[in-house]
Formats: C-alpha cells, sequence, structure tokens
C-alpha cells in the first residue's frame, strides 16, 4: 500500500486514512465480514475496525473496558489491566453526526500467539465509537506487540498512536444501508 490515504472499508459504506505501508489482512487469509484487518508490513502491529453489535446494557466507560474485557476473552488472554479510558471528543471525528459516545482505552492484554506457549504483554488501545441509531459500537484496536526487530532493522516505521488517531478521526460513513433496514 501507498503512503496514508483513504481507503474504502466494508466494501466502501466506510472510509478512512491508514498509514502507510497497511496491508489489507483479507488478502492474506479470511477475515470476519464485520471486522476489516490491516498488518503493518514488517512489525507485528495490526489495526482492526469492528462492526459489533450495540451494547446497551453498559455505557460510558463501562461500554469500553466492556469490549476490552471481551477481546481479551477471544484471544484467550491471561491477564487484562486496563490502564486508561478517556473520552474522546465527538467533534474531532468525521463520524459526529452519527456517534453518540466515543471513548479511547489504553491497555495491556497478556496472550499466547497461536501455537506457542509463551505469553507476551500486547499493547492496546481501543476507540469505541457508539452508534445506537444503528445499534452498533464501532470498535477500533491498535493492537502493539512487541516486536524482536530494532528500529534501526525498519525499512517501515512503526506505526504510532497518531496513525491510530487519524484513523479514528478520519473514519466516515458514506452508506448507512450497511447497517439493514432502519
Amino acid at each position: 500500500m501507498e503512503p496514508s490515504r483513504n481507503y474504502p472499508l466494508f466494501g466502501g459504506a466506510f472510509s478512512s486514512i491508514l498509514p502507510a505501508g497497511a496491508i489489507d489482512v483479507s488478502d492474506l487469509r479470511p477475515v470476519p465480514d464485520n471486522q476489516e484487518v490491516f498488518c503493518h508490513p514488517v512489525t507485528d502491529q495490526s489495526l482492526i475496525v469492528e462492526l459489533l453489535e450495540l451494547q446497551a446494557h453498559v455505557r460510558g466507560e463501562a461500554a469500553a473496558r466492556y469490549h476490552f474485557e471481551d477481546v481479551g476473552g477471544v484471544q484467550g488472554a491471561r491477564a487484562v489491566q486496563v490502564e486508561s479510558v478517556q473520552p474522546l471528543n465527538l467533534e474531532n471525528l468525521a463520524l459526529r453526526g452519527y456517534c453518540q459516545e466515543a471513548w479511547v482505552l489504553s491497555g495491556k492484554q497478556q496472550v499466547a500467539k497461536e501455537n506457542q506457549q509463551v505469553a507476551k504483554d500486547v499493547t492496546l488501545n481501543q476507540a469505541l465509537l457508539r452508534l445506537p441509531q444503528y445499534q452498533t459500537d464501532l470498535l477500533l484496536t491498535f493492537n502493539q506487540p512487541p516486536s524482536s526487530l530494532g528500529p534501526g532493522n525498519l525499512s517501515t516505521p512503526p506505526w504510532s498512536l497518531g496513525d491510530f488517531e487519524q484513523l479514528v478521526t478520519s473514519l466516515t460513513l458514506h452508506d448507512p444501508n450497511i447497517f439493514g433496514p432502519q
């Protein structure tokens, strides 16, 4: 993929600016229909955009924690630690007209990769954008596992929190029909 550019997501129903070098994982392996997954070409970093059912039973900061712990459960995390949860200013979002509340969470999960016994601390940054009119929670995740590569060995620099912030703030809805009949 070329330098940062606006990239269509979910068949063009959304778009967002992805960091330089992002590889669409669906070109490499099957990805669930409710996810868009991108990996860094050199590091083990990944970015995930997920359309999830609105979890109306949790609100505010608890909703961000709920999704973080849910991801940990799906990944078989041995330990889950939330470091911070902050509200996201809706005015900074391209989705501000649709989003009722938004949260950013930073934390660590102790996860073992497939076929490996040793669990490693993975830093996760998540943004939860809540779209109750579409019964949808949009979850964006930036996975930063520890890398064996030193910064001098990278042909493409590692992604930063700024890259993740750009993904979150530039996420734009083009076709609300993705959510089905309203």
